[in-house]
């Protein structure tokens, strides 16, 4: 969060390179805006600063009609479905689909199945599995470069269900076994 001179200075000229990387709250109207808000100016002792709309929300201030500040640069709502894709991607990182499945997936998320397949191929090219299929590998790769783990446990660790599936997934896509990937010791 800047300090509360930098926000002043930018709130005064109304700079839109701070749009949406703070908001200004007014006490005396309880509304929150961004920085570039057409509206005549607050005075200087009414105002807060916060780093999100929901901090402002949080503070019990509501958004102000005219500059829509909970739709704001680099929020969520700007982002639009890609949020929803960088939601998922992340819970697929963390092993979401290793023992879970799409629809559990989806579920989480908020979103049907199909409409989960839909962002994915727009803002992925992927699959939701297929994309969760290239992080096990890739985890696989990063563990069978920089560990002396045996083959079995690179499987399990990096989110495979069985050393065959493993096996077969980086062979597929390498033409090789995974030992043949591995380092040599030094």
């Amino acid at each position: 969060m800047f300090d509360f001179d930098t926000c002043e200075a930018a709130r005064q000229r109304r700079d839109p390179a701070f749009d949406g990387r703070f908001f200004t709250a007014v006490r005396t109207t309880k509304i929150y805006c961004r920085p570039v808000c057409p509206v005549k100016q607050p005075l200087t002792k009414n105002v807060s600063y916060y780093p999100t709309a929901a901090a402002c929300e949080r503070a019990g201030y509501r958004p102000c009609l005219r500059c829509r500040p909970e739709t704001a640069p680099f929020s969520p709502a700007w982002n639009g479905t890609r949020t929803t894709v960088d939601r998922a991607l992340k819970l697929i990182a963390d092993g979401a689909l290793d023992h879970g499945s799409v629809d559990a997936l989806a579920e989480r998320l908020g979103v049907g199945v199909r409409h989960l397949s839909r962002l994915f191929a727009v803002h992925v090219g992927a699959s939701p599995l297929q994309t969760a299929q290239t992080m096990r590998i890739g985890r696989a790769k990063r563990l069978l470069d920089e560990t002396a783990l045996p083959i079995g446990t690179v499987a399990l660790q990096a989110g495979f269900g069985s050393i065959r599936r493993f096996n077969a997934a980086f062979s597929s896509l390498y033409g090789r076994p995974p030992s043949s990937i591995r380092r040599p010791a030094r």
